[in-house]
């Protein structure tokens, strides 16, 4: 048989005009090296970009993170097992994308957008970018919006303001988690879109708070992402960008998101886990250099956008776990340097009874009293500095027993200003209740009142306002603390304090402020059927 050259080209020629040049399809492929402990090395991929995600075998995703000059180091997700040395890698040209939406209220998630509560598949078309470059200066407009917690501790001393970084710090199991739970309630009808991101805790914890946040109405408003203890590395270290990523598309449509990240030490873990697998070189504590950058990129993220954006703002309020109360570790100075604020938690007033227990001394709100409706700013002035002279003089007090009367007044002011901004769990107070409250502790209502019933007290109070001076309440909240108003909240408390009645002695005079003895009051049974001349009889026998 006779080969014809010209037939055969002719056949090449029309087979490639045949040929499509949309149909080829060209795609940069690598081969794992080597594979452990949910890293992988992977060789081949020249134009890998950092944070690209990868296509394994078997449903499995990477993330590249380390390019180095001959193999990329890539962190797995999903069934890493299944992976051997010398399977195929293909980059996808994506950097990595987190699922977004209004889908998302009220359902818990994975960091990477998988449900995990049971409700069947999440609607949402829209993506983020998990790591977003953070608005610059000149995008931003300072705070001055008020995020209320509901706490009267925090909104009168430590406000946060909306666009803030708030630092909840302390040891564990001092009630870091229930501050940021009731500042989630107590803004479920104010229009801020709250994200919960657990980091590293039991998967029961957090459907416990799902549960917490539904009985008060405030899941459907909440998106809960969930990285739980015995997930992989990699999942709890992508956890808060992927939160953040969630707020920033309420953010960037003018909207107000509250971000709390809980906790960022068990993120430093993981990341300190992830790095040194990647073989990267350790620092202090074993962490890698890079550790203050992790934090700092979250962080910024947290913004008030100017008015020409849209105005919108996420305000953060991540947690750290210290060890013993040492503050001056190294994740905790990291956190707080970068923060607006930090709210110390202390486990000596949480034992004590004290709650919330934070330490006023070295907490503080970098924002201040921007941060406050007017009235509150009048009225908590003086708080922190009360409470401060009466933290010195209790530890002055227990050396020695015989105080003057100026100093029996000022601790006995001292403990129910305690009691005034003590606060249960789940409790939290609309802001015109806690300015009623505080304005009648610091005015000295309370300091005839023995300590024990300030509570009593403060919520008859807060029900009598209720009640009958809505109008009032009403006229606080919108900020307004003229003259005529602040006459109108004295005179109510004043009436309701002349019907609570003051505790009396025995001889029926006022008790005064700083007097320790036990007292019954005019208007209630002492136990016992006994009458005042009885009494009187009794005293002359003896």
């Amino acid at each position: 048989m006779q080969i014809k050259p010209d037939e055969i080209t002719s056949i090449l020629k029309s087979r490639i005009e045949g040929l499509d040049a949309g149909q080829a399809e060209l795609t940069e492929v690598g081969t794992v090296l080597s594979v452990a402990d949910g890293i992988a090395r992977v060789h081949g991929l020249e134009n890998c970009m950092s944070f690209e995600m990868l296509e394994l075998p078997h449903d499995v995703t990477g993330l590249a993170q380390n390019l180095e000059s001959d193999n990329v180091g890539v962190v797995l997700f999903g069934d890493w097992q299944t992976i051997v040395e010398g399977d195929t890698v293909k980059r996808t040209g994506r950097l990595l994308e987190i699922p977004v939406g209004e889908g998302l209220l009220g359902r818990i998630v994975d960091p990477l957008g998988n449900p995990l509560d049971g409700k069947g598949p999440i609607e949402s078309s829209e993506v983020r970018p998990a790591e977003f470059k953070a608005p610059g200066v000149v995008q931003r407009q300072s705070v001055n919006e008020p995020l209320q917690t509901g706490l009267k501790a925090i909104d009168s001393m430590i406000p946060i303001g909306r666009g803030q970084r708030e630092l909840i710090i302390g040891d564990r199991q001092t009630g870091k988690t229930a501050i940021a739970i009731d500042t989630i309630i107590n803004n479920k009808d104010t229009g801020v879109v709250s994200v919960y991101v657990a980091i590293g805790q039991r998967m029961a914890t957090v459907v416990g708070i799902a549960e917490t946040l539904a009985e008060a109405g405030a899941l459907e408003n909440t998106i809960i992402v969930a990285a739980a203890a015995d997930e992989a590395a990699p999942i709890k270290f992508m956890a808060p960008y992927a939160g953040c990523a969630m707020a920033e598309y309420f953010l960037y449509k003018g909207g107000h998101a509250l971000c709390v990240y809980d906790d960022l030490t068990k993120h430093a873990y993981a990341y300190r886990q992830m790095s040194l697998l990647l073989r990267r070189p350790p620092g202090r504590e074993a962490y890698p250099g890079d550790v203050f950058y992790l934090h700092s990129r979250l962080l910024e993220r947290a913004v008030k956008l100017n008015d020409d954006l849209g105005g919108g703002s996420i305000t953060a309020l991540p947690s750290i776990e210290t060890q013993a109360g040492d503050v001056s570790a190294y994740i905790p100075t990291n956190v707080i340097s970068i923060t607006d604020g930090q709210i110390f938690l202390e486990p000596k007033l949480f034992f004590s009874g004290v709650r919330p227990a934070i330490n006023v001394g070295i907490s503080v709100s970098r924002v201040g009293s921007n941060a406050q409706i007017k009235p509150m700013k009048k009225v908590a002035g003086r708080l922190k500095l009360d409470l401060s002279q009466f933290r010195d003089l209790e530890a002055f007090a227990q050396f020695g027993s015989d105080l003057d009367a100026d100093t029996q007044k000022t601790l006995a002011r001292g403990q129910r200003l305690v009691r005034t901004l003590n606060q249960g769990e789940r409790e939290p107070l609309p802001v015109e209740e806690q300015v009623v409250q505080i304005y009648a502790a610091t005015n000295g209502y309370v300091d005839r009142v023995n300590v024990e019933r300030v509570p009593e007290f403060l919520d008859g109070l807060s029900q009598r306002f209720r009640a009958e001076q809505s109008d009032l309440l009403a006229k606080i909240a919108a900020g307004d603390w003229e003259d005529a108003t602040v006459e109108a909240v004295e005179s109510a408390i004043k009436e309701f304090a002349d019907d609570f009645g003051y505790d009396l002695d025995e001889e029926g005079h006022a008790v005064e402020a700083g007097d320790s003895e036990r007292v019954a009051r005019r208007d209630e049974p002492t136990g016992d059927a006994e009458t005042s001349e009885e009494r009187a009889e009794e005293a002359a026998v003896a």
